[in-house]
């Protein structure tokens, strides 16, 4: 249906009018309130539809990737991101270590307060975030 949201400069109120595409553009628009003609058009959101591998691709583009080594809020933001994009639960210790990056705590502080991470209970094997970045 060609219905087509407007606002009027005059009472400030937002209306929506229905015209026929042959209509459109040669019809006035009129404010059913106030009956003004100095309205203005506003154009409705738009949503784009893209695929898993479309969305990860953008994630993965280099020249967002850079100085994130360098930057503890900034690689939480990515982290965070790319957990939004997955649409998946990363649990709760993903949470932690993303809530502290942003927060400006560096990788290596947070490997050295929680040992443990990634079920190492040897303190072996911690989760490795500043390497691969």
């Amino acid at each position: 249906m060609p219905n087509y949201e407007y606002r009027c400069f005059d009472c400030r109120k937002r209306f929506m009018l229905f015209f026929t595409y042959a209509e459109y553009g040669t019809k006035p628009a009129v404010c059913p309130y106030c009956k003004g003609t100095n309205v203005q058009r506003k154009i409705g959101r738009v949503r784009v539809a893209r695929s898993d591998d479309s969305r990860m691709e953008s994630l993965a583009d280099p020249s967002n990737l850079s100085g994130l080594e360098d930057d503890p809020r900034a690689l939480g933001r990515m982290m965070r991101e790319m957990s939004k994009e997955t649409g998946e639960s990363m649990g709760a210790e993903f949470d932690e270590v993303v809530d502290r990056l942003e927060k400006g705590q560096s990788p290596e502080d947070i490997e050295r307060e929680l040992p443990d991470l990634g079920g190492m209970a040897d303190g072996g094997g911690g989760m490795d975030m500043g390497d691969d970045f």
